[in-house]
């Protein structure tokens, strides 16, 4: 039987260094919140692959409506004879945008690219050509992904030079000493001195930071940006890549504010795990563009359409808002009472809301001395007791949380667990 070791270095012969990999365990199965790799060894997945699976590995509901697809066919291309599930999925996803009614909706292929059509929706919308983006945030690794993204490694180095006409801006974290005001402080500064209001087509962030380190965005920031938007006529894009399909509790992570976005990027757990992505915005703002302005070969393929079908059905009537709600409680809960019978002054903050939940570790209490090395060997050294852990953020010292929504108490606990127990061996 062949090794993760020997998948390994045949993966290192075909696959450029390029494309990183956190954990070398080949899988071979899955299953809701479990893994097995080719070795057989069973994992407890708390990555989702990359919050793609709030509704867990092959969900039945989803592989059902997957299969059904093929059976009939697998690829059109949209633009060439549309079919039914593109349509139906739109229309589900229009009624619930929290850009209000009336929306539409275009579907493409990856996360990146919905943040590419959003950039060319607002341009062609606003005929103005400059991005407000935000430091710490993530927007894909195409070239306008990788000139919104406000972290240099390593998804910049050595890549530009980006597409001009975009601007960063501090993000709000209380954590850190940023705050409110000083964000949009320094939005007025940048309006002062480096690009005028009246050029700028939109801003886009994150209501829940992902890579940057799952920092949310306080409701009044969001308030703020809105009503500066409308005073300038720029429009407010989110991205709820990763924190859209109730991973916060909500369907879309900017709902907690109240606040109405013009257009909002989707993807990651839209299908449970098969490929697709898209914008949902103002049915004015998204017909913008002339025909044939918007699309792709692959845009909104047939199986995609009907897993994220299913998907919308699971998350209803399998309650997973709630459920979200419920998982974020029970490891805040974990890593809060860790902290006080521990003394783990390494647990510098907790956060997140619904099921997207943080652990920023740092050296003595002090939020001004991350521990990007513990994070690192807490990371394997979980793996090796058999949970799957994703750290992120721009000092690399955030353990992210990011478990199947539809995952069992028992296998939470299970997973929360052997956390703990490496955490408390690591630090004490």
């Amino acid at each position: 039987m062949a090794t993760n070791a020997d998948w390994q270095a045949r993966r290192e012969a075909a696959v450029p260094r390029g494309v990183s990999t956190m954990h070398p365990r080949f899988i071979e199965r899955a299953r809701n919140a479990e893994m097995w790799d080719v070795e057989g060894k069973r994992y407890i997945d708390f990555a989702s692959g990359i919050a793609v699976l709030n509704t867990g590995h092959n969900h039945p509901r989803v592989i059902d409506a997957v299969k059904r697809q093929m059976d009939a066919f697998s690829h059109t291309s949209f633009q060439v004879n549309p079919y039914k599930p593109y349509v139906e999925l739109a229309e589900r996803l229009n009624a619930i945008s929290p850009t209000g009614q009336p929306s539409k909706t275009i579907f493409v292929t990856t996360g990146a690219e919905a943040v590419e059509n959003a950039v060319k929706i607002a341009r062609a919308h606003t005929k103005r050509k400059a991005i407000i983006a935000f430091k710490g945030g993530f927007h894909g690794r195409t070239m306008m992904g990788m000139a919104l993204t406000g972290k240099v490694q390593p998804y910049k180095a050595g890549f530009g030079p980006f597409p001009g006409d975009v601007w960063h801006v501090p993000f709000p974290i209380a954590y850190h000493g940023v705050s409110e005001a000083m964000s949009l402080d320094a939005l007025d500064s940048l309006f002062k001195a480096d690009v005028d209001p009246a050029d700028v087509a939109a801003i886009i962030l994150e209501p829940v930071q992902g890579e940057g380190g799952f920092y949310q965005a306080p409701a009044r920031f969001l308030q703020s940006l809105r009503s500066l938007c409308d005073m300038h006529g720029m429009l407010l894009i989110a991205d709820e890549i990763q924190s859209g399909f109730a991973r916060t509790g909500r369907m879309f992570g900017i709902e907690h504010s109240g606040v109405r976005p013009d257009l909002i990027t989707i993807a990651k757990s839209m299908a449970g795990g098969f490929a697709i992505a898209g914008v949902t915005g103002r049915a004015d703002i998204m017909d913008a563009a002339n025909p044939g302005g918007l699309g792709g070969t692959y845009g909104g393929p047939p199986m995609a359409c009907a897993a994220g079908l299913a998907v919308l059905d699971v998350i209803e009537e399998e309650g997973l808002c709630a459920r979200a709600d419920a998982i974020g409680t029970e490891i805040k809960e974990r890593l809060e009472g860790l902290k006080r019978q521990n003394s783990l002054d390494c647990i510098g903050d907790v956060r997140g809301p619904g099921a997207m939940i943080a652990l920023e570790l740092v050296k003595g209490g002090n939020a001004d001395a991350p521990d990007p090395d513990l994070t690192r060997q807490l990371v394997l050294d979980c793996a090796d007791d058999g949970l799957i852990l994703l750290s992120c953020g721009i000092r690399g010292n955030v353990i992210r949380f990011l478990c199947p929504l539809t995952i069992g108490d028992a296998l939470l606990d299970e997973g929360l667990d052997i956390l703990t127990r490496n955490l408390t061996r690591l630090a004490g």
